[in-house]
């Protein structure tokens, strides 16, 4: 690579040290990252001099464990040291448990045939193992192959991990091709984020997809054999996920001083990845901040080439620049300036994937007199019979059914959430929402098309939470995100009309 000298980096918008960390979380940052060891044990004292860590959120306590790793006892006579050394213990115990969870799950795709590859955190942690006492990972992010999809899918349903956004599992298996991820969680601590695509569509590049995995390395996470990305993916990833999310977590860029730091990151591959990811602006803030900032060792050939590159990126650069300032650091005019960026991004960010079969939604309508019929227990579950076959009506191939139900419904506003499913194959989602908050019972009219396959395979109405939580002790998220119970009142076949 050709020598070049990087420009100088103003910290007026919309240069990019005006989306450098400051203040307290800058201060952090330099704790755990300063090459200078005195230095940054002293900003990890003036921290822990000026702060409560009961006060703070998560995203500090991810860098104060880092911090407990790097000094250790060389806290402790700060009377924070007793605190910040459980602190530790309590989010590494945590992310343990989460990798224990993880494991048998892991190996079960890998003998599945599928080629695993963590991303993220759990990456770091494969690299080293040693990592894991200072790099928080809670969640595990694996990506897979689109191919492999449908079988890593089935592994995690077929050991009982929920889907986090509360839909079933026969109505997301048909969609697999649409989605780039998707959350499970089991357990107290178990959380996997499933990926078959690395980036969202915002930085989609088919011809980087299939290169993560030529580059891919070879490494093991709890006894299974897995892969990690390239030193030049890992950072790449890393920006990408973090880059542009206001600071919610800070820890990814101690994840790109570490592979910095390895020597190995080939920075050839990291502009092209930039390139075509069009990541050049947030990582034209992370890495100035890292070499300018702090002082590692990011060399200055590649620096400068991608502030030039970011520098060619017209208004993208603002868009950019306002999404990777940190949010402490957001005064009103900021707030709304990012939120209108941001929403442009989320725009594109699904991006171009394979279609799906678009979703069959019945909408459900109010009855308009009370329905009267005999005492029945309220449900979650309800078969719906096969209809029986007459000499004037063949019940095979596309049928109308029409569905009335009754559901005690809590006096919030929320969605009513429910599908019809027939073994392992999908149906139909039923929707209504409630806009009063008087709750009570209410009768509710859902009709539509469904195909009968002529093998008597029962379907089977079931109600469905809006959103899946891993606790469900509350009474106010039951009430608003929980499965309502209902009475199957009438379900009736009839040929189409």
């Amino acid at each position: 690579m050709m020598a070049r000298t990087i420009r100088r980096i103003g910290r007026r918008f919309p240069d990019y040290g005006w989306s450098w960390p400051t203040g307290k979380l800058d201060q952090l940052l330099k704790a755990a990252l300063l090459p200078d060891e005195e230095a940054a044990c002293q900003c990890a004292m003036r921290w822990l001099d000026e702060n409560d860590i009961d006060l703070v959120s998560f995203r500090e306590h991810r860098l104060l464990a880092a911090i407990s790793d790097r000094f250790g006892r060389k806290l402790a006579v700060h009377a924070a040291y007793p605190r910040l050394v459980g602190l530790q213990k309590m989010l590494w115990t945590k992310s343990r448990m989460a990798m224990r969870e993880a494991e048998p799950a892991l190996k079960a795709m890998v003998e599945a045939g599928s080629a695993v590859m963590l991303i993220k955190g759990a990456s770091r942690i494969a690299v080293d193992a040693s990592a894991q006492r200072g790099r928080v990972a809670h969640d595990i992010d694996i990506l897979v192959r689109p191919q492999d999809m449908v079988a890593a899918f089935d592994v995690l349903r077929d050991r009982d991990w929920q889907i986090a956004t509360g839909v079933s599992p026969q109505y997301l298996r048909t969609r697999l091709s649409s989605v780039r991820s998707m959350n499970f969680f089991k357990g107290s601590f178990g959380d996997i984020d499933l990926h078959q695509f690395g980036y969202d569509g915002s930085q989609s590049s088919a011809e980087d997809d299939l290169a993560i995995w030529r580059r891919a390395i070879a490494a093991e996470f709890s006894g299974v054999s897995v892969s990690v990305p390239s030193p030049a993916d890992r950072i790449a990833l890393a920006i990408a996920h973090g880059g542009l999310d206001a600071h919610t977590h800070s820890d990814w860029l101690v994840d790109c001083a570490v592979a910095i730091d390895g020597g190995d990151v080939d920075w050839d591959v990291f502009l092209d990845i930039a390139a075509r990811r069009r990541l050049a602006v947030a990582a034209a803030v992370a890495l100035s901040y890292l070499a300018l900032e702090i002082g590692i060792a990011v060399p200055e050939a590649p620096l400068a080439s991608i502030v030039e590159m970011a520098d060619r990126a017209g208004l993208a650069r603002w868009s950019s620049v306002l999404q990777a300032k940190p949010r402490t650091d957001f005064g009103g005019l900021v707030w709304l300036s990012r939120g209108f960026a941001k929403q442009l991004r989320l725009k594109r960010k699904k991006g171009r994937l394979r279609q799906s079969a678009p979703d069959v939604v019945w909408r459900g309508k109010s009855a308009t007199q009370k329905v009267k019929t005999a005492p029945a227990p309220f449900v979650l579950s309800q078969t719906i019979p096969y209809p029986q076959t007459t000499p004037y009506l063949e019940m095979t191939g596309d049928v109308m059914l029409e569905v009335a139900v009754r559901i005690s419904v809590p006096p919030v506003r929320r969605r009513i959430e429910m599908e019809i499913n027939a073994a392992g194959r999908h149906v139909a989602r039923l929707r209504s929402v409630v806009i009063s908050r008087t709750g009570g019972e209410r009768v509710l009219h859902f009709r539509g098309k469904v195909t009968l396959d002529g093998e008597s395979q029962a379907l089977v109405l079931e109600a469905r939470p809006s959103r899946q939580f891993r606790q469900w002790d509350d009474e106010a998220t039951v009430a608003t995100y929980g499965a309502l119970p209902f009475q199957l009142l009438s379900a009736r076949f009839s040929p189409l009309d």
